[in-house]
This record gives C-alpha cells, sequence and structure tokens, in this order.
C-alpha cells in the first residue's frame, strides 16, 4: 500500500459547484473538503452539488462525482470555496464531536518543551496545565464542558478550526494534527 492509499478520503462536503467548468474546460467542476483528512479535492460531478452536501469519494462506486480530478492547495480554491471553508470545517467538527473531544483528552507532548495542545492558537502553558489537570480528574464529555472547566479558554472549538485553517493555508507548517499535508509536486 502505498503511502497516497494510507490518507485516502473516503467522504466530503462540496465547497463550491461550478455548471460550466473553470479556465479552458466546459466540464462541470466542484472543491470538496475531505472529511477525515481535510483533504482540499478537485472533483468532476455526475449532477449538481449543493454547497455542504456530504459525497463519496472513496474508491467504490460514486453516485454524486465520477471522479476525482486533482488534489488542490488552498491557493488553488476559488473565492466562493474559501469564503464556504471555516462553516464547512465546524460541520465536520460538529458531525464527528467524539473525534475532536478525543484530542483534548488524549493528546501528547510532541517533545520535552512542546505539547500538541499548544499548536492551538490561544492555548498557552498556562491553559495546558489546567487542561491536563482537568483531564486527568475526568475525561472531557463536550466542548462546553471544557469551557466550564477551564476559566477563561477561548472556544474550544473554534480553536481547532483555527488550526485547520492554520494547517491549510500554510504549506510550511512544521507539525500537523488534523490536516493531511499538501506538498507541491517538483519536477
Amino acid at each position: 500500500m502505498d503511502s497516497e492509499n494510507i490518507f485516502m478520503e473516503e467522504h466530503a462536503l462540496v465547497l463550491e459547484y461550478t455548471a460550466k467548468g473553470r479556465g479552458k474546460t466546459a466540464d462541470a467542476n466542484a472543491q470538496v473538503l475531505g472529511t477525515k483528512y481535510f483533504t482540499l479535492l478537485e472533483v468532476l460531478p455526475t449532477r449538481g452539488l449543493n454547497v455542504f452536501e456530504k459525497i463519496y469519494v472513496g474508491k467504490d462506486k460514486r453516485d454524486a462525482i465520477a471522479s476525482v480530478k486533482r488534489r488542490i492547495s488552498y491557493d488553488d480554491l476559488s473565492g466562493n470555496a474559501k469564503t464556504e471553508l471555516e462553516a464547512a470545517i465546524e460541520k465536520i467538527i460538529e458531525s464527528d464531536i467524539k473525534r475532536f473531544l478525543d484530542f483534548f483528552n488524549n493528546s501528547a507532548p510532541i517533545s520535552v518543551r512542546m505539547h500538541q495542545l499548544e499548536l492551538l492558537p490561544g492555548i498557552g502553558k498556562k491553559h495546558l496545565n489546567q487542561i491536563l489537570s482537568e483531564r486527568e480528574k475526568r475525561p472531557f464529555d463536550s466542548f462546553e464542558d471544557i469551557e466550564k472547566r477551564i476559566p477563561l479558554l477561548p472556544n474550544p472549538k473554534k480553536l481547532i478550526v483555527k488550526r485547520i485553517i492554520a494547517e491549510l493555508t500554510s504549506p510550511d507548517e512544521k507539525h500537523y494534527i488534523f490536516v493531511r499535508p499538501y506538498k507541491k509536486k517538483r519536477f
């Protein structure tokens, strides 16, 4: 199994659907966001698609798309797709809250001096220590539970959204927590 297949997306949310295509092609086109690794893809739809519609993009028979055209970077997204990105990420988080709560409950140190939680914007040593102390008592069971038990912590769901956007928009990011890194092909 090659490394590409390890990160294969099964489902994606539509960020933008264009009936007439882009550039030199007249084919319909859509830009989508993978729900597992937040992979940005350009797909060729077989029918009209709606923004935030969840579609199957895996290897088996697909009903909404003919094929995955290519993987794209954040810079390849249309203006409309960029506008919808934050809301799409929030929808993905809301559809799998346990996955993101598990990050707060199970994240680990990256090095002797840095913890994965510190990669979230707004979390410094003070919040880190509070989170670690509270999760030792009992795991967090909701984002509201985190906010209640950690005074002055910014909205935890928004912190995750900001981190995912940072990972998508920064091609030279050193640590990836949620996003499959995008590496430009070198010729």
